[in-house]
């Protein structure tokens, strides 16, 4: 068992008075050595009381004006911190900046910050962290992003007012700004070790995103679960609408506490009349609210959680993210699940406490226990079935390209080698049509859609990464859309991502996790993996508004009859075509499950097939399509 002290925490300790006062410092309160965390079986351990630990509620003056009243906004926190720190224990932080705190709240229970007393300060705390890290020698950070809880200000929607919120508080750790509590005294952290970890799932995870991207010092690693990390992808794809009707103004309005929805209706209006919900173009409006962009700025470690099959926050935010990680060579690790919009507190729980454990103590107390000489990937092959992998997308994952085949009175075929001779397929654009209409049925011929399909596989294919559609297509129209959705059609059992619990079951009982106090037990309902049979998988989706073939930031009309190459990407995927399955793809033009409003010119669409085809990341490349029977 090893005791691990703050070395410059130690030196202050023993400086006399005269020496603290030329570093700028104060004289400890305490006489002796100063605490120390304590590590044992490589993590550290629970020796600080949670009952007993520091609860403070703390105001910022931020550095921007989001609701113009020509005052700077207040970005208020909820700090606890264990009791050893008023003894000289220097401790790192975990912060959780969220808009939900107050509103929808956080986590499967649905826990919302409360004061039960009326003092002003927390006595239920939303979520696990602090019951569980307190003890071990953390404090934790729950922030009220600008506009919601006890912070002033308007939602602005992942613009640089919500971005920056908590980049206020690490300023305030690392002694760079002002805090203040309820009674206007100056507080400061001088308890902190210089460190601060940032962890939050959807508009959370894009928030510790946010500050990453401003390379802020003192942000020592990011958890960011199921966050947008490109929000135009989060309203948009590839030029289409997914979420009109102003969608920012309707999520601002969504977190703003109902009492201020009214006073903050300018800044809604605002956004609304700036996303440009009339095109679906990017414009400098979506800039603002990008991550990816901005990856050269982290300076920050990232370990990434996503679901595959997210259909919230889909998973082009963590492919995109990635890419951009891999790119920069920043220090990253990442859990690809199974299920959809889901935290893995529930849906591999006991794994995700000890990683995370293990990840916080690494980066945040500088504990060597080898956790990033480990595989940097973990992802579900099958429900609660995980494989390690090197990175993402797998090694060995190679473009391969799949071409269209004639049909010859049915569904068209799929080949490594394009047809010989020139071929041209045609169906009409229905904006009506349904996902299952698309998917089902697929030897069948209908007229709005066309199928090509695999013969049955003779060897597992591995897919790992983003698929890409490349065809050449004319239309009768000068405007139209593409769809494109890539098919497991093979019964097998599967998690249950699209079914209520987006994967998981909730059960009626509970476990807990750290320690408790009189109000808050630190114990949450428990999860089981929800799976189903079924004869078809959606594997993968995209769409491309064909007016934006050339840039997202410009329409381009089509001239009617004239062929055009357009390629567009799905989303990103890791998945495992079984012995015996088909391989299918679907091309539609309008997709109204996937958009939230259909292209209405009904073209007639004309495919080139002889150039047109779909690009698989096939781990083992075109040797591993051609043994799987392709």
């Amino acid at each position: 068992m090893a005791r691990i002290g703050r070395s410059w925490g130690a030196v202050i300790a023993t400086l006399p008075l005269a020496v603290v006062a030329m570093f700028g410092g104060t004289a400890p309160a305490y006489a002796g050595p100063a605490p120390s965390i304590v590590v044992a079986d490589g993590v550290t351990q629970p020796v600080f009381g949670y009952a007993d630990a520091i609860r403070e509620k703390l105001f910022i003056d931020s550095t921007f004006d989001s609701d113009g009243d020509g005052l700077r906004d207040v970005i208020a926190f909820d700090v606890i911190r264990p009791r050893a720190t008023e003894d000289g224990l220097r401790v790192p932080v975990i912060m959780d900046a969220s808009p939900y705190y107050t509103t929808l709240c956080r986590g499967n229970d649905s826990q919302c910050k409360q004061d039960l007393d009326g003092d002003g300060l927390l006595e239920k705390w939303p979520l696990f962290y602090d019951n569980y890290f307190v003890p071990r020698g953390y404090a934790v950070i729950l922030l009220d992003m600008v506009g919601t809880g006890s912070s002033t200000g308007c939602p602005t929607t992942n613009a640089n007012q919500d971005n920056l919120s908590a980049k206020q508080a690490i300023n305030w750790l690392n002694g760079r700004a002002t805090a203040r509590d309820a009674a206007g005294t100056v507080v400061r952290a001088d308890w902190h070790n210089g460190h601060t970890g940032m962890i939050g799932k959807s508009y959370d995870g894009s928030l510790a995103m946010a500050t990453a991207v401003t390379g802020v010092p003192g942000l020592t690693t990011i958890v960011p679960i199921g966050g947008p990390s490109e929000y135009y992808d989060y309203t948009r794809s590839n030029g289409v609408v997914t979420r009109g009707n102003d969608y920012p103004s309707y999520l601002a309005n969504i977190v703003t506490n109902p009492d201020r929805r009214e006073y903050c209706r300018p800044v809604r209006d605002a956004l609304a009349a700036a996303d440009g919900d009339e095109h679906g173009n990017y414009t400098a409006f979506w800039n603002e609210r990008s991550y990816v962009k901005k990856a050269g700025k982290i300076t920050a470690s990232v370990f990434l959680v996503h679901g595959i099959n997210d259909d919230n926050v889909r998973a082009d935010h963590m492919s995109k993210f990635w890419y951009a990680l891999a790119e920069h060579d920043v220090d990253r690790k990442l859990w690809i699940t199974q299920t959809g919009h889901v935290d893995p507190f529930d849906f591999r729980r006991a794994e995700w406490v000890a990683t995370l454990h293990r990840w916080f103590d690494f980066w945040l107390h500088q504990v060597p226990n080898g956790i990033t000489d480990e595989p940097r990937v973990d992802v579900e092959r099958a429900a609660d079935v995980w494989e390690t992998h090197a990175d993402w997308p797998v090694p060995g994952s190679t473009d391969t390209e799949v071409f269209l085949q004639p049909a010859a009175g049915g569904a068209g075929g799929l080949g490594l080698v394009p047809v010989a001779k020139p071929s041209a397929a045609t169906f009409q654009d229905n904006p009506t049509q349904s996902q299952n209409t698309m998917i089902g049925n697929p030897d069948a011929v209908q007229p709005n859609r066309l199928v090509y399909l695999s013969e049955p596989l003779t060897a597992p294919l591995h897919v790992s990464g983003t698929p890409q559609v490349r065809i050449r297509a004319s239309a009768d129209q000068t405007d139209t859309n593409f769809g494109a959705i890539l098919v497991d059609y093979g019964t097998a059992e599967r998690v249950a991502h699209r079914a209520s619990g987006e994967g998981i079951t909730t059960l009626d009982t509970r476990d807990c996790w750290g320690e408790s106090s009189a109000t808050d037990n630190g114990c949450y309902r428990q999860t089981v993996k929800r799976v189903a049979t079924a004869d078809t998988e959606l594997v993968s989706k995209g769409i491309l508004d064909a007016t934006n073939r050339q840039s997202l930031r410009e329409d381009v009309p089509l001239v009617p009859g004239t062929a055009y190459n357009f390629g567009f990407p799905l989303l990103p995927e890791d998945y495992v075509f079984q012995p015996g399955h088909r391989i299918g793809v679907i091309l539609v033009a309008s997709y109204p499950q996937y958009s939230s409003r259909a292209d209405q010119t009904r073209a007639s669409i004309e495919v080139a097939l002889k150039s047109s085809r779909i690009v698989l990341p096939v781990v083992g490349g075109t040797a591993a399509a051609h043994a799987a029977g392709l």
